[in-house]
């Protein structure tokens, strides 16, 4: 089950001196997740913050953009168990570097669409090749961090869902005014490029990184993080689908679908609704739209530190895994108040509420890592992802047949609280006790 230290390491993790001092390699590698998850997000953002240009340019309707929204979470829902498979049998430096390289040229595609088929299609190939990342993360996180961090060192990668909406916003816009809104597609398709081929050069698992040393080893494995894993497991497919039967999976993929639903309207309809449902100015929009992200940002980095102090401070695992995730997902339901506000500051302060309390409820990656299946830690990121992806593809169509027929945003808002309603029940009710399921 577990490999040998590689030649650079000169001491065996049973031999190290009492005098070492343990490197902290494991925070640069979180550095790095954080840049390719900002990235990530950056190029599933990038079509919503520019759907204004695209949607005069193209002729695209609210119907079709919604389709087009949705195309990526289709493709990226479905193929997020590949996904996972890939990223167990490969490893995460390969399957990272593949995936990120691959879905940046299909960016860079999009910017040579001519209508609402190329582009859908573009979309599709961005969805499939993003699917191996997420399961990518939590491998690697579980296999460097202890137990006790884990919680703090998901939030800080997940943060890159978040930050990088309002670090890029101003920049991407700029772009699309100056050189067109073909232009920022080939932007962040070059850089993503870029960053594959440093993941590559980069990242290494514990046991196969020359700058880690054996006392950092130790201090992870006793810990409890996975450092002794191999690097590659054999797929076996009849235990792959006993993970569905697991109640844990069940309720975690419930409670990710539902708290799901707020993240893809900030992703895609939400700059259409202050720009035409707000009537806001491009530079109000610059400012405000800033706010939720900064909002979600802090729920997640909150939620991942308290979860980690509530461990230190002897609570349970269940009980420090799932309170950030049953009160992030009730308090989400505050969206529905949008409704009953006139101002666009009130407006915006309901919004960064939600979307900060999403934030906290999307600390649910620090569970997954807790109770997947040691063999099998990509593939329950990849079903649960799945199940929290579907949100990809029914919130974009629903939001855009309800505008359509409508022309607002009341039902979609009302819809939205409803499900981090249901998505509160599942986690409180339906989860139960948080446990590393083994399986033979």
């Amino acid at each position: 089950m577990y490999e040998k230290v590689s030649a650079d390491h000169v001491e065996t993790l049973q031999e190290i001196s009492i005098t070492d001092k343990p490197t902290r390699i494991r925070y640069y590698i979180l550095s790095l997740i954080l840049a390719a998850t900002i990235i990530n997000y950056v190029d599933r953002a990038n079509l919503g913050i520019i759907a204004p240009y695209v949607s005069k340019d193209l002729a695209i309707d609210k119907i079709q953009m919604g389709q087009i929204f949705a195309a990526f979470g289709l493709a990226y829902a479905f193929a997020l168990v590949p996904g996972g498979i890939i990223a167990d049998i490969l490893g995460s430096r390969i399957a990272y570097t593949i995936s990120l390289v691959g879905w940046s040229f299909a960016t860079i595609t999009q910017g040579f669409a001519q209508g609402f088929t190329t582009l859908f299609a573009s979309r599709l190939a961005v969805g499939t090749l993003e699917s191996p990342a997420f399961p990518s993360n939590a491998r690697a996180v579980t296999m460097w961090f202890p137990t006790k961090e884990r919680g703090f060192a998901t939030s800080v990668y997940i943060t890159g869902q978040y930050i990088g909406t309002p670090l890029f916003t101003g920049l991407l816009l700029l772009i699309a005014n100056d050189f067109g809104w073909r232009a920022v597609f080939l932007t962040t398709g070059i850089a993503g490029t870029l960053l594959g081929v440093v993941w590559y050069l980069i990242y290494r698992d514990p046991l196969n990184h020359r700058s880690v040393n054996s006392a950092e080893l130790q201090q992870i494995r006793d810990g409890g993080g996975l450092v002794g894993k191999k690097e590659r497991d054999k797929f076996d497919g009849r235990k792959a689908l006993k993970l569905l039967t697991y109640r844990p999976i069940l309720a975690i993929c419930l409670g990710k679908y539902c708290n799901n639903t707020l993240l893809v309207f900030f992703t895609t309809w939400f700059m259409t609704y202050l720009v035409e449902a707000r009537h806001m100015t491009m530079i109000k929009v610059g400012i405000f739209q800033a706010l939720p992200f900064l909002g979600a940002t802090a729920g997640i980095l909150l939620a991942g530190f308290f979860s980690d102090v509530f461990i230190r401070r002897g609570y349970s695992m269940s009980t420090a895994r799932k309170a950030p995730l049953i009160i992030g997902t009730l308090l989400g339901s505050s969206i529905i108040l949008v409704n009953f506000v006139t101002s666009n500051e009130a407006i915006i302060a309901i919004l960064t509420l939600s979307f900060f309390a999403q934030g906290v409820g999307a600390s649910s990656w620090a569970a997954v890592s807790e109770i997947a299946p040691r063999q099998y830690i990509g593939l329950t990121s990849g079903i649960t992802s799945l199940a929290a992806n579907l949100a990809g593809v029914t919130t974009p169509i629903v939001i855009g047949y309800i505008l359509h027929i409508t022309g607002e945003f009341y039902w979609a808002l009302n819809i939205m609280g409803g499900m981090c309603l249901l998505g509160a029940f599942s986690y409180s009710v339906f989860l139960g006790k948080i446990y590393r399921i083994e399986m033979d």
